[in-house]
């Protein structure tokens, strides 16, 4: 196949949403929809949908990439690699591997993995978790700059990037993982160009700052905040949006106040990092209740009015719509079962506690719903303009908790969360773990609700004829009507999927490409029965419709 590697400009990045022929940005477009306008696959001619290759990822890990697709060539991700393929037939066009210090993988806490790459003028840049920052040639994977994120960004002080760059302007910004070794988060950047650094915006204070005073006996220095789920990008208001993880240790009762700036959705300035608002979701979090998940920018009409709004379906359960000017909290309802709070006051923000949380703030057991691993966790949302309507795969798994009192002060690059506190899993009924929800945003109401026997760890993604794609843990990529939740294909992969499906179309032919392989928290740890007989191995495969 003969391909060209033209230039990816700024505005050809501000287009994304819009191009169907090429996917340049995380999620689809700066606003995260995860949306195609494309129909030529359709709920009529869906189940003729055949795998047209697929190629090997060598590597037992998770896989979580997103594909970055320019010119008929796919760029994808593992932990320790970067590949270029030939679209249209799964041909390796080249590979790089990235060797690591054996101290490196010794601190991640939650899977080995990594989320994708970013593309612009010619270059492809990914973070390292060794928290190096790198940018290649697309035509032959040459390494043209890397940049070692400053001090203290090392693996042995409980640093990993695991996610993948959002770039803006010729400004590559990154987040960061590890709140659970007791680091300090933070959200920086660099010049795409030359991969100086540019600027630095931690997301817990320092002595002397803004919200310090939210700390309790210096527990800032430990304080976590990590923001390891790429952000999104308005360029009307000039704001990048990203959220922040919890607080560090996961025990509330070592570091009391509302610990900003963690479990909350932030608006900054991509040129400078300053912050122009913040909204904290869950103040003091006590249950690991990361408010990560990638923000989804969308024009809703509320009270008769379109409004451009910021959208997350928050770990704790509730379904957040903020003003995406102001941050101002438009809406705040359950999408998932919820007991820790019965609801959030809208003209104060405040979240109205239920005697679970208080009991859990004060060391008594109590059963939380959801589970730690949030209604639903890092894997993303997306959002049809045409149905008003967000498509959600949730975890309905709960927990029974217990936070022992302190006898020490926690120690950085110690374990912060597992053994802090003591978390047991609950079911209503232990064989439906999660559901796909298409859900109103404004009421967090499901007009439908798809059980699964383990929750779907995958993203979503749904199209313009109204199709929902998404993968399962057992292995499935499936295929669901937009309007009524019906499966209408389904696809046998060889492992889990844990990543995140896009489409594309070359030549008049529309194809959809997904990552299998599974990995991450809940498959190592979980002891869900239902992947005990699910193998490692990733692989990356592209359908498309059989008789075009």
């Amino acid at each position: 196949m003969c391909w060209s590697a033209s230039a990816q400009t700024d505005q050809d990045l501000l287009n994304d949403a819009k191009s169907t022929q090429d996917v340049l940005v995380y999620g689809m477009g700066y606003q995260g929809q995860r949306f195609s306008p494309l129909k030529q696959i359709n709920k009529s001619n869906v189940k003729k949908l055949v795998p047209i290759w697929s190629y090997s990822l060598d590597d037992a890990r998770g896989a979580e990439s997103f594909p970055i697709i320019k010119d008929g060539v796919i760029y994808s991700t593992t932990h320790n690699s970067t590949v270029a393929v030939n679209a249209l037939t799964g041909k390796q066009i080249w590979r790089v591997m990235h060797e690591y210090p054996p101290e490196t993988l010794r601190v991640v806490c939650c899977g080995i993995v990594n989320r994708g790459a970013a593309i612009f003028d010619g270059k492809l840049v990914r973070a390292l978790m060794d928290n190096h920052i790198i940018a290649m040639d697309i035509k032959t994977g040459k390494e043209l700059w890397r940049t070692a994120s400053p001090d203290p960004v090392k693996p042995e002080n409980g640093y990993a990037m695991t996610g993948a760059p959002l770039i803006v302007g010729g400004v590559v910004i990154v987040g960061v993982a590890g709140a659970e070794y007791g680091h300090r988060g933070f959200i920086e950047a660099y010049d795409v160009n030359t991969g100086k650094h540019l600027w630095r915006h931690y997301t817990v204070p320092a002595a002397g700052e803004p919200g310090v005073e939210t700390w309790a006996n210096k527990s800032y220095e430990t304080g976590g905040g990590s923001s390891w789920v790429t952000g999104t990008y308005d360029k009307d208001l000039d704001l990048v949006y990203w959220g922040i993880g919890n607080p560090s240790p996961w025990n509330p009762r070592s570091r009391a106040g509302d610990n900003l700036y963690t479990n909350s959705v932030i608006a900054i300035r991509p040129k400078t990092g300053e912050m122009v608002w913040h909204y904290q979701i869950s103040p003091g979090d006590p249950f690991d209740y990361d408010a990560v998940q990638t923000p989804v920018i969308a024009n809703l009409k509320i009270a008769g009015k379109t409004q451009k709004v910021v959208m997350q379906a928050n770990r704790g359960g509730f379904l957040y719509v903020l003003d995406a000017a102001s941050g101002k909290l438009l809406a705040a309802n359950p999408f998932e079962k919820v007991n820790w709070a019965d609801s959030v006051d809208l003209a104060t923000g405040k979240l109205n506690y239920t005697d679970a949380y208080k009991g859990a703030v004060e060391g008594k057991k109590v059963e939380v719903w959801p589970s730690s691993s949030g209604g639903v966790n890092w894997q993303h949302v997306s959002f049809s303009p045409i149905t008003q309507k967000l498509y959600i795969n949730t975890l309905h798994i709960g927990m029974t908790y217990e936070a022992p009192p302190e006898t020490e002060p926690y120690t950085p690059g110690k374990p912060s969360g597992p053994g802090t506190v003591k978390r047991k899993p609950v079911f209503d009924d232990p064989n439906v773990r999660g559901f796909l929800k298409a859900v109103d945003p404004m009421t967090g109401k499901a007009s439908w609700a798809t059980p699964y026997k383990s929750p779907n760890w995958s993203s979503t993604l749904v199209t313009g004829s109204n199709l929902v794609f998404t993968g399962v843990m057992t292995g499935e990529f499936q295929a669901l009507d937009a309007d009524t939740g019906k499966i209408l294909w389904s696809f046998q992969t060889p492992s889990g999927i844990l990543s995140q499906p896009v489409t594309w179309e070359k030549d008049g032919r529309q194809y959809v490409t997904v990552l299998s392989g599974i990995g991450g928290v809940y498959a190592m740890f979980s002891g869900d029965p239902n992947l005990t007989t699910v193998p490692n191995g990733g692989t990356m495969w592209t359908f498309a419709l059989f008789d075009k």
